[in-house]
């Protein structure tokens, strides 16, 4: 198993860090493990750590007072998220749950702002991160208002081979089609229905658990 100095180096953040840098994110570092189906925080809730996916898969989402259910993102690994939370200090506004066994590197708040207030290179990573993820939010709420099914499985797969959110997907991801449906707000047979159509179409290769994408352009302004 890797150890908390082998998971620093090896994060996307960390390419443009000092060596003392490296060292102080390394003693903030925690691990933690959840069985699929559980819950990493609740809306409401405090979690005072910048979380990585190290293996696994976890869902951002809410249920609004009516009861709709919403998903905002899924981070696989390689994936680090709640940087707004951590930076604002304030409880989550969203559920976060591993929609498969996941294991997570944990930063605590003390470190994250250290490395906040004093190194440049992890700044600029922050400020593209923060970009990214307000373009998947805001594209997320424009999938689920107007895209039909299909054109939203499409439209989130093709976020889980974002570069600067998901550094870990190369031109594979390994998923089943009942975690995209979750990911995408859909059940698993519409799931596997829009596969097939989008297989079809040339645009990605279905396999047991894993999805080729073929297309990535094509894909990511999918609209039916």
């Amino acid at each position: 198993m890797a150890t908390a100095h082998d998971l620093v180096r090896s994060a996307v953040w960390a390419a443009e860090l000092a060596e003392d840098e490296i060292e102080r994110a390394r003693r903030g570092f925690t691990e933690r493990s959840f069985s699929k189906g559980s819950y990493v925080c609740h809306r409401g809730d405090k979690l005072d750590y910048w979380t990585g996916v190290v293996t696994g898969l976890v869902k951002i989402s809410a249920i609004s007072r009516s009861g709709k259910a919403m998903t905002f993102a899924g981070a696989g690994p390689g994936g680090w998220f709640g940087e707004g939370s951590v930076l604002k200090d304030e409880p989550r506004k969203y559920d976060l749950v591993a929609i498969r066994d996941t294991r997570l590197a944990m930063l605590n708040k003390s470190t994250f702002f250290w490395l906040y207030e004093n190194s440049t290179g992890f700044n600029r990573f922050l400020v593209r991160q923060l970009n990214e993820r307000m373009g998947q939010f805001i594209a997320t709420i424009e999938y689920d208002r107007i895209l039909d099914p299909k054109a939203r499985v499409a439209r989130n797969l093709s976020w889980l081979f974002n570069p600067v959110l998901y550094p870990g997907a190369g031109g594979h991801i390994e998923i089943t089609q009942e975690e995209l449906g979750l990911l995408a707000g859909v059940s698993r047979q519409v799931a596997n229905r829009s596969l097939q159509a989008l297989e079809e179409e040339g645009l990605l290769k279905v396999e047991h658990e894993r999805i080729t994408v073929l297309d990535l352009d094509r894909l990511s302004k999918y609209d039916g």
